[in-house]
């Protein structure tokens, strides 16, 4: 009986120390950790939710949309969530593969993380951002995801604006696209973390990238109450997001069609030309009024994520590099366009305007002789002439002699180097600063650029002198080459006779991009100030609300007067009528509208040469600068010339109604009403 007390006790203390325990928990709890648990409690029922803003459209000169958004049913992915679960979502992911019909394997491949060895599709934005899996998905499919949240954790499917291009393939490299943030991104750049969406993209290239934290806008603010299961039981508090600018462009729709035919054009009638690029310039004010570059690609390419294929398809050199823009990456040879800057550069030395010049068939420059196109002699003529005829031994001989001034192969110092610095007032060997990604510089070969280079490469010619070219199959191009390379080991270093002498004429080691040359034939046939291009215009609130006028800066001047510039003006109208394009321009409508130009044939070892035309019009008051550039063309007169032609024919109506009423580039900005639209 004492032994069943015994226990009794026992079992009564032990109770009440339970009692006791939990009381004191309780207490501890609800009084002394009480607000603590509160607010935790409060936080597991209320979510933050970063609304993203609609990103802003890209407009042409008149309002027409390049790039607009439409609206679609994105399902995208939580990997970070599925990763928590025991079976790494798997479950998840086959119940999603049914429900929209993808294999699961395509599933997974969306939603892995991009790297070194991973192949595409993959993602390459950040691991804490939702992944779209599906951009094109039907109301009934989304409605099954989102009314059965239990099965689908870590899955969402929600309305999102994605990009439209109304104009299809039309300037693709300059519009650039979208791609997903990276954590790399949101780890330097604060002021994209601090507004950060989860589901922005950002830009990659083009205007997009340039422009992205304008277009880009700001993301609003939702707090919603969830259940356990993640579903939204009611809206505590709601900040809007604002919407990005309205980007306006000088560009001008339907003239960048009219350049994208033109040069697709040109491409098919020269059999082995491999890329090309037109560029028109509003010579006025520096805007850019086309820009075009062959071979082009579809920019829906990028929407809901591109395979690997594709991928390097546009970096593939086999396709011609479609993602790089030829107008402002592309450096070639300008051949004989370039004798704007020659003809400058002597009249900055002291030649006479208005003197007579010998044109033979052939010129010695040092020990080697240059020879005029088809070794063709002209006779005595102007500099008037010798554009419109493009005769190269006049230019020949004058390089020369300046190069012979400067002390030839024993330079003074400094030398002059008149041709070179001349090249360089134009704007060439230096990016124009437009307001595109990615430019090349060109290169003005000098004789400081020719120690630079002697420098960096002096080690792999003198090997080279030794071992020649057992690779090369041509057993006359090995020999060749491995003489040159004893040159360039033993004096490399040097600027050689010839090296000035084919300077002259665009051709050696001289390369500019189409933009640069159409940037210098506009500072040349208007008011001689060079300016940086621009694409963009204006940037606008949704409502129409102006916010910024996006203004070409001036950068420099032509150091010639306006006597000079009016001089070579004058000689470059009667080319397209009179001189190396009047095949090209046979039967235009001169009297309506007189076109100025110059043909460029520039030669490119084992290649087909590269074929220019350099214009503008209306001759006498010039609002149109078209350059166009044929990889592989031909000459200048056969290929690029023509093109130029289709593309002037279109502007002013030739044979068809004009594009551009009036002949002038649009010259006020489209008003945009307060409901986003476009008012004219």
């Amino acid at each position: 009986m004492s032994r069943m007390r015994m226990r009794l006790v026992v079992l009564q203390v032990v109770v009440l120390s339970m009692l006791a325990v939990l009381g004191a928990r309780l207490w501890q709890v609800q009084v002394v950790r009480g607000k603590e648990f509160v607010n935790a409690a409060t936080e597991t029922r209320t979510r933050s939710v970063m609304v993203p803003a609609v990103r802003g459209q890209i407009l042409d000169s008149s309002g027409r949309p390049l790039v607009r958004n439409k609206t679609a049913l994105v399902v995208s992915v939580d990997r970070q969530r599925l990763q928590r679960m025991p079976d790494g979502g798997a479950e998840v992911l086959a119940k999603l593969a049914q429900v929209l019909g993808k294999p699961v394997k395509q599933l997974e491949k969306r939603i892995r993380s991009c790297g070194a060895g991973v192949t595409r599709p993959c993602w390459p934005g950040s691991p804490y951002q939702p992944i779209p899996v599906d951009e094109r998905v039907q109301t009934r499919e989304a409605l099954q995801i989102l009314e059965r949240q239990e099965e689908f954790p870590g899955v969402t499917a929600e309305v999102q604006a994605v990009r439209e291009y109304p104009q299809g393939k039309a300037a693709a490299q300059l519009l650039g696209y979208l791609q997903p943030v990276t954590q790399e991104e949101l780890d330097k750049r604060v002021g994209l973390k601090a507004g950060f969406s989860g589901v922005d993209l950002v830009g990659r290239d083009g205007l997009e990238y340039v422009y992205d934290e304008a277009l880009r806008g700001k993301p609003g603010l939702r707090q919603v109450q969830v259940d356990r299961l993640g579903k939204v039981l009611g809206v505590e508090q709601q900040v809007a997001p604002t919407s990005g600018d309205t980007l306006i462009t000088s560009i001008d729709a339907r003239v960048q069609n009219v350049v994208e035919q033109a040069i697709a054009h040109a491409m098919k009638s020269a059999p082995k030309a491999d890329g090309a690029a037109g560029v028109v310039l509003d010579p006025r004010t520096g805007r850019v009024i086309a820009m075009a570059s062959a071979p082009g690609y579809d920019p829906t390419i990028w929407t809901g994520g591109i395979s690997e294929a594709e991928y390097q398809r546009l970096l593939s050199d086999k396709s011609g590099k479609p993602l790089v823009s030829r107008a402002i990456n592309g450096q070639y040879a300008p051949g004989s366009t370039f004798k704007v800057s020659s003809v400058s550069a002597m009249l900055q030395a002291g030649y006479p305007l208005h003197g007579t010049y010998d044109c033979p068939g052939s010129y010695m420059v040092g020990d080697r002789a240059f020879n005029n196109f088809h070794g063709i002699g002209l006779g005595p003529m102007t500099l008037h002439t010798a554009l419109v005829k493009s005769c190269d031994t006049i230019f020949y001989r004058t390089s020369y002699e300046q190069w012979l001034k400067d002390g030839g192969l024993h330079p003074k110092t400094p030398p002059k180097e008149v041709f070179a610095n001349m090249a360089r007032s134009f704007g060439f060997g230096k990016p124009t600063g437009i307001d595109l990604p990615g430019e090349s510089s060109g290169r003005i070969p000098d004789r400081t650029w020719k120690k630079d280079m002697w420098q960096q490469t002096s080690a792999d010619n003198c090997k080279r002198s030794r071992t020649g070219y057992p690779e090369v199959k041509s057993a006359s191009r090995a020999a060749f080459l491995k003489r040159l390379a004893y040159e360039n080991c033993v004096e490399g270093f040097l600027l050689r006779p010839g090296d000035a002498a084919n300077f002259s004429i665009g051709q050696g080691d001289v390369l500019v991009t189409p933009l640069q040359l159409a940037r210098a034939y506009a500072a040349l046939v208007s008011d001689g100030k060079l300016r940086s291009p621009r694409v963009a215009w204006a940037r606008v609130r949704p409502d129409g609300t102006l916010v910024q006028t996006i203004d070409p800066p001036v950068v420099g001047k032509l150091p010639i007067s306006a006597k000079d510039r009016a001089y070579i003006k004058d000689a470059l109208s009667q080319v397209p009528s009179d001189g190396t394009a009047a095949g090209a321009f046979s039967g235009f409508p001169m009297d309506q509208v007189r076109i100025g130009g110059k043909t460029g044939t520039a030669q490119v070892w084992g290649k087909e040469d590269t074929s220019w035309f350099a214009s503008f019009a209306p001759a006498a008051n010039p609002r149109f600068v078209v350059v166009v550039m044929v990889s592989q063309g031909g000459m200048g007169a056969t290929t690029a010339a023509p093109a130029a032609r289709e593309i002037y024919e279109g502007i002013f109506g030739i044979k068809r109604p004009a594009l551009v009423p009036g002949g002038r580039p649009a010259s006020r900005l489209p008003l945009i009403a307060p409901d986003g639209t476009v008012a004219r």
